[in-house]
């Protein structure tokens, strides 16, 4: 319906009275007050001309009703004139200046915004309804409580995301292992910050070694089953093996990590080709060619961008990077999924209906979900969510590993010392980005450590500790600065009170360019100068204070070096070319 049958302003384009509301972001119908109406639109009247005394023509009303009163005070408005019509002059204003007219730019965006209302209004309904298309598309799986019955939008969350070699769609009889039931293949837990500035993507090798507790899954009647768990097997076969349904991946996970799973997204192989046609292929880097009898994969060495089964071949490719190990396949994986992640966020792909909608198809079609975001207004939300987060700060990890050592041939992988800390990261929603930028700042200002004046080696002043080095250590270093490399004021102050791994040189604020000077001479790192306090000498002098720890590797040997300091005579190495002479 446009304004002319509710009773709108005069002269006013029906464009004109869409309005955008800041409030609701919608655009709304506003028209100028007037009148009272009937219930049925009255015909136009003409108002009285200059000059004349022409009445007011009315038409007989309709049997039974009763003609609409005039508005107090207002004259009924001519007939709307045709676009493109010279304005015909108002009564007595014939030899004025004509009444300026609004901009035909100005007035052809306000026809435009009114166009875009309209289809706004259209789309909202054609989005819902495809809303609901793209929910048929999904398919959920019941893991029970192991799942949360909803998504929250104001906590963070953790999705395991689990690709499975199972040879469903059509086309994909080649890959994976004939019969299988679907295990574990690639798995990546997904955890997205509270505030959304941040996310952690940690690859679960399917060779690492845990235990897969007790769990419940659904037989063939739909009745709940008790699988008993297993100990010390491969990750992999949390899923399948058994009759395991997601829900014992999750537990494991949760055994393993003691991370809190939310959810779990499933999808086979046709997932990965899908995807990457839906968004018109992904790029990919090579270092070297690659021609995989196993994965079919054949590329030379650059740039290529890949879809469908070309993008398939890539990511189970595993004989040709790296050690031909799962470990290697993972980070190729990484570097892929950062790349699809980035072609799906792009303004190439966001300002594309047609790829929009190809994606929503692919990625509904192509996931098992569990139940509490089975809707596809729910995966919608999880889309969203994870949107907010600024792509530069999603890192992709892997649980820290190291060899069975168990295993004389090694084939699996346990956790190692350094896992712990990773997980507990993930739990309490420590930021990995913000880590590493610390990290770096850190790096940043250590570095910084030795970079200023120094001071000449005469005017260093050290007093010599040892704090774990060989004995006999500290009088040598010190018969070497004296000696060898000008550093006159130092003196042996016998050993440290406890032992340290690490060299370190300990001095105040104003002995930084003695620290700098001595630190050169050493080859210390920024890492092994500790600024701090001075100590006095046996001279009553402030003096800065050298402990040499286990890392100690003897006097006159850098320790940035692995060859030792040996002033005077001539050397050379093998890889060397020089002319006789």
């Amino acid at each position: 319906m446009d304004a002319q049958g509710r009773g709108r302003a005069d002269d006013i384009d029906p464009a004109d009275q869409w309005v955008l509301n800041p409030n609701t972001g919608e655009y709304e119908l506003r028209l100028t007050p007037s009148a009272p109406q009937s219930g049925v639109p009255q015909p136009r009247r003409s108002a009285l001309r200059a000059g004349g005394d022409q009445a007011v023509r009315n038409r007989s009303a309709a049997p039974g009703r009763t003609a609409p009163a005039e508005a107090p005070g207002r004259d009924v408005p001519p007939p709307r004139r045709r676009r493109g019509a010279p304005e015909e002059p108002l009564p007595g204003r014939r030899n004025r200046r004509p009444v300026k007219k609004k901009a035909r730019g100005k007035k052809i965006l306000l026809w435009t915004g009114g166009v875009m209302a309209f289809v706004l209004v259209g789309t909202a309904g054609a989005a819902y309804l495809y809303l609901k298309h793209l929910e048929g598309n999904v398919t959920t799986e019941d893991v029970g409580s192991v799942a949360d019955s909803g998504f929250s939008k104001d906590e963070a969350f953790n999705i395991l995301i689990i690709g499975t070699d199972k040879r469903t769609g059509s086309g994909n009889e080649g890959y994976g292992d004939k019969g299988s039931v679907g295990h574990a293949d690639t798995n990546i837990l997904l955890h997205v910050s509270k505030d959304r500035t941040n996310a952690t993507a940690m690859s679960i090798p399917r060779d690492l070694i845990v235990d897969v507790p007790d769990c419940t899954s659904k037989d063939a009647n739909g009745d709940d089953q008790v699988i008993p768990g297993t100990q010390n097997v491969r990750f992999n076969t949390s899923l399948g093996q058994d009759g395991r349904n997601p829900g014992c991946t999750m537990k494991t996970v949760e055994e393993l990590t003691g991370i809190d799973v939310n959810h779990f997204a499933m999808a086979d192989f046709n997932a990965v080709k899908t995807l990457t046609t839906a968004v018109g292929g992904v790029e990919v880097c090579l270092a070297k060619d690659v021609d995989d009898p196993d994965s079919h994969l054949k590329l030379s060495a650059g740039k290529h961008t890949i879809e469908g089964e070309q993008a398939l071949a890539f990511v189970r490719t595993r004989h040709s990077f790296g050690n031909q190990g799962d470990l290697d396949r993972i980070k190729v994986q990484q570097q892929f999924m950062s790349s699809l992640m980035r072609k799906m966020t792009s303004g190439d792909t966001l300002t594309s209906p047609t790829k929009l909608i190809k994606l929503a198809n692919a990625a509904t079609k192509a996931l098992t979900v569990d139940t509490g975001i089975g809707k596809a207004s729910t995966l919608k939300d999880v889309a969203l969510e994870l949107k907010k987060v600024p792509m530069k700060n999603l890192t992709f990890t892997t649980v820290p590993v190291k060899d069975n050592p168990a295993e004389v041939v090694k084939a699996t992988v346990v956790p190692n010392e350094q896992a712990p800390q990773v997980f507990q990261m993930i739990k309490n929603d420590v930021s990995f980005t913000e880590v590493k930028a610390k990290e770096k700042k850190e790096k940043a200002a250590i570095a910084a450590r030795l970079k200023g004046t120094k001071s000449a080696a005469d005017e260093v002043r050290v007093q010599i500790l040892n704090g774990g080095a060989p004995g006999g250590s500290a009088q040598e270093e010190l018969t070497y600065l004296q000696t060898e490399a000008g550093v006159t004021k130092s003196e042996n102050a016998g050993n440290a009170e406890k032992t340290l791994a690490k060299t370190t040189l300990e001095y105040a604020p104003d002995q930084a360019d003695q620290a700098r000077r001595l630190a050169a001479i050493m080859g210390l790192s920024g890492s092994a100068m500790k600024p701090g306090e001075s100590v006095t000498n046996s001279q009553g002098l402030p003096t800065m204070t050298l402990t040499l720890g286990e890392d100690f590797k003897g006097a006159g040997v850098k320790m940035n070096s692995s060859s030792a300091s040996t002033p005077g005579v001539t050397k050379t190495t093998a890889n060397e070319v020089k002319c006789a002479s």
